[in-house]
């Protein structure tokens, strides 16, 4: 082969490449036009954020109150012939009320949310 046909060729598959690159680039640019126009119309048919007049408002007794419970795990049933429990031979909950309703409170000396529990001197 000669240089001038080395050249022709390599110009052509370069020429080819420009053109699929604009092809490409205008089918992703339609692409997305067809994308944002379905997500208008889609937006357009679902309801309309509510009023300020339409907003939760605080009950006339004032806000509710946080309750505090002290739970205990129920124990792990244990089967009669010895075989592995299935999910719906267990009870629904994990726990019940403890019969000790006082809250555990922090001491001094007792662990806090840093370090094992220590002094704290150095």
């Amino acid at each position: 082969m000669d240089t001038i046909a080395t050249a022709y060729l390599a110009a052509t598959g370069s020429a080819l490449a420009s053109v699929a690159f604009v092809v490409l680039g205008v089918a992703l640019v339609g692409g997305l036009i067809w994308a944002f126009r379905l997500g208008f119309r889609v937006r357009r048919r679902e309801p309309a954020p509510p009023r300020p007049q339409e907003q939760p408002r605080m009950p006339a007794s004032g806000p509710s109150r946080e309750s505090h419970q002290v739970r205990e795990p129920n124990e792990m049933p244990q089967s009669s012939d010895g075989t592995r429990l299935t999910p719906h031979e267990l009870r629904p909950t994990g726990g019940r009320d403890s019969d000790d309703q006082s809250r555990p409170r922090w001491e001094p000396g007792s662990s806090g949310s840093f370090g094992s529990g220590g002094p704290g001197v150095r």
